[in-house]
């Protein structure tokens, strides 16, 4: 859940909120460790290290997948006619001299060269930063912060300027989250209030809708949101463990189902049918349900897929229908095909490892035995395992990359250790690790046609990472790269050229793909 961190309070200031922690001790909802307790090593894992990878990622059940093939259709390392494959990039912009174009493939391959790799500071709050993503065409970039403010932020060539600063209403703890509508005239946003609020993207920002989803509960938070493809529904998960569906036609909520046993901390919509949708939450099941037949006196979903071992915090779909990752506080991220449901002794299992769970990823260290799990529970249906981030803190998220510049072949997440982690799809390795926030990185967004990725920091840092040269690795760190360092090597003249040389083909060939 993305609940109140008690530590950020000052009782002292207001007496009054002496009663409201009592209120939370007594209720469960709040748990006081003791400091031998919260400072022993021998059971907890220090929450500023990542993870180590101890054994390789078993790829067994992914090399054998349908999206194992797409991907290395879309992303150039498998050619749908026949003929190498293994061509270098350089003999690719070659023959790309002599004959046609460079097709979809290929451009992925070649951009994939090119991952971000250098952090360049966009904006500076002083307060926590929650969300931040791109609108759909990446013209936009929108933030939302613990501030009470939403800024919107216009980014044509690479530039972020602040285009509008909307004050947000009736919020409780921080905003939470956001969605650009499908036609990119409004965006929404949802805090700890009974309200979702809608805002125009053009005009007076002061021009906002309440939307009322009328919960029963008075406690109340949508913690996820998200526009049906038409922008008629919005689709949110609350802390009550129903989903709700407003209707902006009817001007009403349209449905209020009873979805999971605990907070529901995510919902999706599968892809632009906008027919079937996905909720996850801390019972750590992943439920998939058909809009046609949703029902709230019949709250049924057509599947479930059971597999984490504790709560999840974000789903993103791949956008085919069929495949999904979900990030979860057992410190991974799953990939899924909804082909495969889980069986009921599955999603049991799921329930019992849930169950088992004594810690709060909220403040307190990853236990050990989640960082040593390699084992999947009974009856898990995943396709592929990711570790190698830390989920604390927050609801972090992760998202595919896109396919327009890299055929969906990475995953990238934020990381509670303050970076930006980039997984190969194809291998479950860690590709890129991008370190330069101080905070939790609760946020990350590929713009959908340049690579570049922006991360939304609790340091209060919006941070743009582009690929700036192979000389500019400082920030960025692989899997296969040794963790001592070396001592530094001076160029010789001519491996200084050799380098300058690359670069300036680097950023040609990416012009040259784009036009």
């Amino acid at each position: 859940m993305g609940g109140i961190n008690s530590r950020g309070m000052d009782f002292d200031q207001d007496p009054g909120l002496a009663a409201v922690l009592q209120y939370l001790i007594r209720s469960g909802q709040v748990h006081i460790v003791s400091s031998d307790h919260e400072d022993s090593d021998e059971e907890y894992a220090a929450n500023s290290q990542p993870p180590r990878i101890t054994s390789p990622p078993n790829t067994s059940r992914l090399d054998r997948s349908e999206i194992s093939l797409a991907t290395k259709q879309a992303c150039g390392l498998v050619e749908n006619r026949s003929g190498p494959t293994n061509v270098s990039v350089t003999s690719m912009i070659q023959k790309r001299a002599l004959g046609p174009g460079f097709s979809a493939g290929q451009k992925c391959r070649i951009t994939s060269s090119f991952l971000p790799n250098k952090m360049y500071q966009v904006a500076k709050y002083n307060s926590k930063a929650f969300c931040g993503s791109y609108s759909k065409d990446g013209r936009f970039f929108l933030t939302a912060s613990q501030d009470r403010c939403l800024r919107l932020y216009h980014t044509h060539n690479g530039n972020f300027l602040e285009f509008k600063k909307i004050s947000a209403r009736d919020v409780g703890w921080s905003i939470l989250d956001t969605a650009f509508s499908p036609d990119g005239n409004y965006i929404v946003y949802s805090s700890w209030s009974e309200c979702l609020y809608l805002c125009p993207v053009y005009g007076d920002s002061s021009n906002q809708e309440s939307l009322s989803l009328c919960p029963e509960d008075r406690r109340f938070c949508i913690f996820s949101l998200v526009f049906s493809s038409d922008g008629r529904e919005i689709l949110g998960g609350a802390n009550d463990g129903f989903l709700y569906v407003y209707d902006r036609e009817c001007h009403q909520r349209a449905l209020r189902i009873e979805g999971h046993d605990d907070d529901v901390n995510t919902v999706a919509f599968a892809d632009n049918t906008s027919q079937i949708l996905y909720s996850a939450g801390d019972d750590g099941l992943c439920k998939v349900w058909d809009r046609r037949t949703l029902s709230e006196t019949d709250p049924h979903p057509v599947g479930v897929l059971a597999g984490h071992m504790d709560g999840i915090t974000y789903i993103d779909p791949r956008g085919d229908g069929r495949h999904l990752v979900t990030n979860s506080k057992d410190q991974t991220i799953k990939l899924w095909d909804v082909r495969a449901f889980s069986d009921e002794n599955a999603e049991q299992n799921t329930r019992k490892a849930v169950t088992n769970q004594n810690w709060d990823y909220r403040w307190q260290r990853v236990p050990k035995r989640l960082h040593r799990a390699r084992n999947m529970l009974e009856g898990d249906t995943s396709i592929m395992t990711y570790r190698g981030h830390s989920v604390l803190q927050t609801l972090i998220r992760c998202h595919f990359s896109p396919a327009a510049t890299t055929g969906q072949r990475y995953i990238y997440t934020g990381c509670a250790s303050g970076r930006v982690i980039i997984y190969d799809v194809l291998t479950g390795r860690i590709v890129s690790s991008l370190s330069g926030h101080r905070g939790c990185v609760r946020d990350v967004s590929w713009h959908p046609f340049r690579q570049e990725i922006v991360s939304t920091s609790w340091d209060g840092a919006i941070a743009s990472w582009r690929y700036a040269g192979k000389s500019s690795m400082d920030n960025s760190d692989s899997e296969e790269e040794s963790d001592t360092e070396s001592p530094p090597r001076t160029l010789r003249r001519s491996q200084r050229i050799a380098a300058q040389r690359a670069k300036h083909t680097a950023a040609c060939t990416l012009i040259d793909i784009h036009n």
